[in-house]
């Protein structure tokens, strides 16, 4: 049977182990027991060099719609933001004067063929009667020219009566291309003049869609020979608050020069947009991978730790202990970290826990959550 000890003996022997427990806890950690941690499999395989980069979205085309010809507006036939296709109408300006115009033309048409043709028979007239003598050298050229002449103000009256076609023509004003219509600032009843220039709205192509962004100098050289090599090179964005899946587009355009300022090369992706995910002026994150590492050793990106001489991971060695392994950080791709260092492929990494083990301490591998709960 133990004694039982006096109350103050009692409380001061619970106040010493109280102050005492951290470097109690430590003890017992070097005396034998064992950190528990969560590792994650070293993998060696091919793996995506990304390229990371910001960009912005940019339109291959915008055309500022303007006025050809003067009138009135008459019938606007759209709204702000219409997605328009190519030869739709737009506006209709106000053309009466113009066909007015048109029918005195075609009048005048009728009388000039009138005329050239009885200029074309007096001067066969007067080619048989000079053959016969009975009409002078002179009457016959001057004939001659007169049917010329008429031949001559006939095509002059056709040329006014095209022109005064194409101004009617012009007179309803239809998209360019398929796009997106800006602000349209004039309504019907707005008199708009040619020589004003001015802006009755903007048509931005959609799709497809150009993102521009900008990479280190340094990769310049596996780009070329990415497109060089053969199939294109695939460029992904997407915007910071979509949750969707990248767009995928292709890379068309690396600048002629680096920009010494910076340090960097501009480089364009053509995207199909039909479904308008992206929009002009929309910043975006960029990724392309112009080649693949066939043998990159990857970790899970938490398992890296950052200490006075670089980089390192701990591996939970066969025998239950932490190794430190010195690694080199070269990226990341997806949520693991690609490295350079002595690892083997299927070595157990400390991931959850390599912060609370040093070189040598014993470490025993946490069951996974599922299996914890299913023993509850």
């Amino acid at each position: 049977m133990t004694p039982s000890l006096p109350p103050p003996l009692q409380r001061t022997l619970c106040a010493i182990l109280l102050a005492l427990g951290p470097a109690a806890g430590a003890f017992a950690q070097t005396s034998g027991s064992a950190v528990p941690v969560t590792t994650d499999p070293v993998r060696i395989g091919p793996v995506p060099v990304e390229i990371l980069a910001n960009g912005i979205v940019a339109s291959e085309s915008v055309v500022t719609i303007r006025t050809r010809v003067d009138g009135q507006i008459e019938k606007v036939l759209v709204t702000e933001g219409q997605m328009v296709r190519r030869s739709q109408p737009l506006f209709v300006l106000d053309s009466r004067m113009n066909q007015a115009l048109l029918a005195q033309q075609e009048a005048q048409l009728a009388r000039d063929k009138a005329q050239a043709a009885r200029a074309d028979a007096d001067q066969k007239r007067y080619q048989s009667l000079r053959g016969e003598s009975f009409a002078s050298q002179q009457r016959f050229e001057q004939a001659q020219a007169d049917a010329l002449a008429g031949v001559a103000t006939v095509r002059a009256t056709e040329a006014l009566i095209a022109q005064t076609r194409l101004s009617i023509d012009y007179a309803t004003i239809a998209a360019e291309m398929d796009g997106v219509l800006g602000a349209i600032p004039l309504r019907a009843g707005n008199f708009v003049r040619q020589a004003e220039n001015t802006a009755i709205t903007t048509l931005t192509q959609i799709d497809p869609i150009l993102v521009s962004f900008a990479v280190p100098e340094r990769w310049l050289p596996t780009i070329q020979g990415a497109m060089r090599a053969g199939p294109p090179v695939v460029v992904r964005a997407r915007a910071q608050a979509d949750s969707a899946a990248a767009a995928e587009g292709q890379l068309v355009f690396v600048d002629s020069a680096v920009d010494t300022s910076t340090g960097t090369i501009q480089l364009k992706g053509r995207f199909q947009n039909g479904d308008r995910r992206l929009w002009p002026g929309q910043y975006v994150e960029v990724s392309l991978a112009p080649r693949t590492d066939p043998a990159a050793i990857t970790v899970a990106a938490p398992a890296v730790q950052t200490g006075q001489h670089g980089r390192y991971v701990f591996v939970l060695a066969p025998d239950g202990t932490a190794r430190r392994r010195t690694v080199e950080y070269l990226r990341t791709a997806g949520d693991r970290a690609v490295v350079k260092g002595e690892l083997a492929a299927g070595e157990k990494v400390i991931v959850d826990g390599a912060q609370r083990v040093t070189e040598g301490m014993r470490a025993v591998e946490r069951a996974p959550a599922a299996r914890v709960s299913s023993l509850q």
